[in-house]
């Protein structure tokens, strides 16, 4: 990694920690609370823009955790904070596609709004993002 002294456009371009793939394969598969607990620590100690981009991949995964267990309103607000943290941050970070999980947060708002909080088990799971790294 970048020394943490390093201007925030460098340290978001640096090698990715371990135990960030750890949270991704977390997020991928589902599961969101331990995807939540991997990134709060990796989270809690950075400042700038990869503070922005741990917090807002934590959030979406949150999100992601509330609608699975019927908390609408934990998701809608989640997945809007998540996103509006997210564009803060470069299109690629730590090898993260965040312009591609901002895209695909946004539309999995708008699907949970659409069908409101008595329908929003109906949701199309083809809409759930997935994290992507290509370069990894």
């Amino acid at each position: 990694m970048t020394a943490p002294g390093a201007p925030d456009s460098q340290r978001c371009q640096s090698a990715a920690p371990p135990e960030l793939q750890q949270a991704i394969d977390e997020f991928n598969a589902g599961e969101w609370f331990e995807c939540h607990e991997t990134l709060e620590e990796l989270w809690v100690g950075e400042k700038g823009e990869l503070r922005d981009f741990y917090q807002g991949l934590l959030q979406v995964a949150v999100a992601l955790y509330h609608w699975r267990n019927g908390n609408f309103k934990g998701a809608e607000g989640l997945l809007q904070r998540g996103s509006g943290l997210l564009r803060r941050v470069s299109e690629r970070c730590l090898g993260v596609d965040v312009a591609a999980l901002v895209a695909e947060a946004g539309v999995l708002r708008e699907a949970l709004l659409g069908l409101g909080e008595e329908r929003m088990a109906e949701l199309d799971p083809a809409l759930i993002p997935k994290l992507r790294r290509p370069d990894a």
